[in-house]
């Protein structure tokens, strides 16, 4: 396994030092003391003082700061004191006993307050689960305990750590809690630039499909434009009756072994949940179905379930058993074990590499039995997980899997994959607060079984708030089972929630420049795509009371609609906090004042996304319904303010990026008065990863009309002819080269202004499915006095118009 060495360095994109840096640590008896930096602290004990040098599964780089410090002890009183933090031990008692901020908070409690991190799974949940320990805590400090990972070597490999007592790193933040994401990040490792193509939509269905049934699905998305960048082939793409098919010689082969007929149900050996021979008689030729879905521009995943190693059936056998020194005519059973050198690399040889070949861009992998190996401590989930990384990354592509958390540092190998969630309002409703809350353990890509994957009752509404959330997720991936009505395709839906889910799905691939912008962000700035409110808002006590409330990238705002709609007035109710300053629905242009709270009102075309002041959103315009490269027009929807906002693009899948191969795009916005200036700078970078001209469609959401618009490509003017309509202003710009610089200066601009009080109250109660005359007395009751409170005492019908009238 020595040839990992460079896969590992591959897959991270750095050059990690384990050990810290001489002179950064203390040692005192059986303890010792390193200052990583001014707000790190690690604390380890050993009886025999031997320490750890070397990395570990969860921290890999310990040499990333060189702070400054100074050290006291009086008697067995330890001090260390830092620019921002003075931290007390007690040698006598072998106990923190507290950390003084740089806010003068003094804390003796290291668990109290803690913000929480994430959980393995949602496998069989209906609604929410205890999720364990994270990085962030109210208090301002958090410890992680370090002592019962394994030892990860130079070249990838794992070894077994000895028993040690204490290895717990102390990150004293306060309510810095960006800053303490990203020293976790220089700690424990950056996480990966995401391929573009994942950012888009997947398909995904646990169904036995046919060759012809999954080549005419895919075709089906594309003639409805339903754009699909991610097409994945569940479990039955291998044999799964094996039993029947092949005998019990041939199945179960070892009988001493673990996964004998005499230790295992014999459903589970029947089924053949483990296959690495395509089922031939679903998919006749299946290097056809994945050459066409190659071209067709979709990107394909598969279905693992390692678990049984490989039995004698399958096609791979014999050449594994002789590499492994197993005679085939024995037909016992090759048995997983991800701690063996050898195993690992005919895995890799002779089930996945081959397959990559014909097609397949990455695997997901379904790890769902015990976390024991021969190696103690090493789950082999996160084996798997970390093997698998380093392996595609080893072949040129950016490392890519999808996965089921394992722990502390599996940022390092997105994405996560959440299990098979149950369908309810109940798992809905936890899951916007599920994916936010992972940033604070630096797991920012989780992808969920959007739509949930079983059991529950037929829901259009849930299906299409679920598929909503999808689209404001780090990943949109529809999913289901098998059962003949479980099918997430939405025109298997009614009208009204097939077109919101379809305009969801086609905003979402819209998105891809801007999401794929931020997680460049995510890589080098350690800048969650989606963040818990209170990491903008630290000091208000309002941002802690929204846990499903979250930044979408560093422009929009996001409140899921996660309950169901009035049956009188088909309108969902969604509680939102709004900071101070000016925002801006997304979908309605509704402009609201911030500093207090105001439950949003959206029937099923919409949910609360809010674009705060000076926000810029860059949006694509490929013609093909499933391209998701660098497009060659560019929407941007632009925001009264003053901001910028950077737009990155690279070839999307290799790691030339590395080596510079990448542009980036300055789009900025500076509003002065009823003037304002809005700039596209020069591209620079690598010009040749994107297209040599573009079209920019240049959406103004706010501004209504100005007196005077000028325009200037490179310094020279240009006439233009704005569109004006429903309160925006539209410029659309032709064969704007890469290396020009844009101006557009609006002189004199009328803002954008909400509909007028009475027609906003018409307007909703036309919609409610009351009596007319009970509507129009209700009306004419309110346009006698606006000032007073609108006259019904139904929180659900007064609900709505109050939010338009405040």
């Amino acid at each position: 396994m020595n040839e990992l060495s460079p896969y590992f360095k591959a897959a991270f994109s750095h050059n990690y030092k384990t050990g810290t840096a001489e002179g950064f640590v203390i040692q005192r008896g059986s303890f010792r003391f390193s200052v990583l930096s001014s707000r790190i602290i690690r604390v380890e004990k050993d009886k025999k003082r031997i320490f750890t040098d070397e990395a570990t599964q969860t921290v890999i780089c310990r040499d990333f700061d060189r702070p400054e410090f100074s050290f006291f002890q009086d008697n067995n009183k330890i001090t260390i004191k830092t620019k921002d933090i003075c931290f007390h031990f007690d040698l006598a008692k072998g106990r923190t006993e507290s950390i003084t901020l740089k806010d003068s908070r003094c804390v003796t409690d290291f668990k109290s307050g803690n913000l929480k991190g994430t959980y393995r799974t949602l496998d069989m949940i209906n609604g929410s689960v205890k999720l364990e320990e994270g990085l962030m805590s109210t208090s301002g400090v958090s410890v992680v305990d370090d002592s019962k990972t394994v030892i990860m070597c130079s070249d990838g490999t794992m070894k077994e750590r000895r028993p040690v007592q204490t290895d717990d790193y102390y990150f004293a933040f306060g309510k810095d809690f960006r800053g303490c994401l990203r020293e976790f990040f220089k700690l424990c490792g950056a996480v990966p630039l995401v391929p573009r193509y994942c950012l888009g939509n997947w398909w995904s269905r646990y169904k036995d499909y046919s060759q012809q049934e999954y080549v005419d699905l895919m075709k089906k998305f594309l003639e409805k434009d339903i754009p699909i960048t991610v097409a994945t082939i569940d479990m039955d793409w291998h044999w799964v009756d094996v039993l029947k098919r092949f005998g019990k010689e041939n199945v179960s082969g070892n009988r001493e072994d673990k996964y004998s007929f005499k230790s295992i149900p014999e459903f589970f050996q029947s089924h053949g949940w483990t296959g690495y021979s395509w089922n031939t008689e679903l998919f006749p030729d299946y290097k056809a179905m994945l050459s066409w879905l190659r071209e067709k521009n979709f990107k394909v995943t598969v279905n693992l379930h390692p678990a049984q190693g490989v039995r004698a059936f399958e096609n791979q056998y014999e050449d594994f058993a002789k590499f492994m020194g197993i005679d085939p005519k024995s037909k016992k059973r090759i048995p997983f074990d991800i701690t063996d050198p050898k195993y690992i690399e005919g895995y890799f040889r002779f089930l996945h590499r081959p397959y990559e070949e014909d097609g397949v861009d990455f695997w997901w992998i379904d790890w769902q039995q015990e976390r024991k190996t021969k190696i103690k401590g090493l789950d082999p989930l996160w084996a798997l997980n970390h093997y698998h990384t380093l392996d595609l990354a080893s072949t040129g592509k950016r490392p890519l899997i999808l996965s089921r958390f394992a722990q502390v540092g599996s940022h390092r190998y997105p994405l996560g994959f959440s299990g098979d969630t149950i369908i309810s309002w109940k798992s809905l409703d936890f899951q916007p607060y599920f994916t936010v809350n992972a940033a604070n353990v630096g797991y920012t890509w989780w992808s969920h079984d959007i739509g949930g994957h079983q059991l529950g009752s037929r829901n259009d509404e849930l299906y299409v708030r679920w598929v909503q959330l999808g689209e404001f997720s780090p990943i949109m991936r529809l999913h289901s089972t098998k059962d003949e009505f479980m099918g997430k395709e939405p025109w298997k839906y009614s009208f009204a929630a097939e077109t919101a889910a379809v305009n969801a799905l086609r905003e979402r691939h819209a998105l891809i420049p801007y999401i794929y912008s931020i997680n460049r962000r995510t890589h080098t700035d350690g800048l969650a795509l989606c963040e818990p409110m209170y990491y903008s808002y630290p000091d208000e006590k309002n941002a802690y009371e929204v846990p499903n409330q979250f930044f979408f990238g560093s422009e929009l705002m996001v409140s899921p609609v996660t309950r169901p709609a009035d049956k009188r007035t088909f309108l969902a109710p969604t509680k939102v906090w709004l900071p101070g300053g000016r925002w801006t629905d997304w979908y309605t242009g509704r402009i609201y004042e911030g500093g207090r709270f105001v439950t949003m009102y959206r029937d099923l075309n919409a949910l609360p996304v809010l674009a705060k002041e000076g926000a810029i959103v860059p949006l694509s315009q490929n013609d093909r319904t499933n391209d998701y490269s660098n497009p060659k027009k560019l929407t941007v929807r632009i925001f009264r303010g003053t901001n910028s906002f950077t737009l990155y693009e690279d070839d999307g899948e290799t790691m030339n990026f590395e080596n510079g191969a990448f542009a980036e795009t300055v789009l900025s916005v500076r509003e002065a008065g009823r003037d304002l200036l809005f700039k596209i700078s020069a591209a620079k970078g690598d010009l040749t990863v994107i297209p040599e001209k573009r079209e920019w469609k240049l959406v103004f959401d706010d501004i209504s009309s100005a007196k005077e618009i000028v325009v200037k490509v490179s310094g020279r003017k240009r006439s233009v002819s704005p569109e004006y309509k429903n309160g925006k202003t539209t410029i659309t710009l032709l064969s704007i080269p890469a290396e020009a610089d844009v101006e557009i200066e609006f002189k004199s601009f009328e803002a954008r202004r909400n509909p007028d009080k009475k027609e906003s109250v018409v307007e909703l109660l036309s919609k409610y499915q009351l009596p007319t005359m009970f509507k129009q007395i209700t009306l004419n009751s309110f346009v006698k006095d606006i000032s007073k409170p609108f006259p019904l005492h139904d929180p659900a019908l007064r609900g709505p118009v109050e939010e338009v009238l405040l």
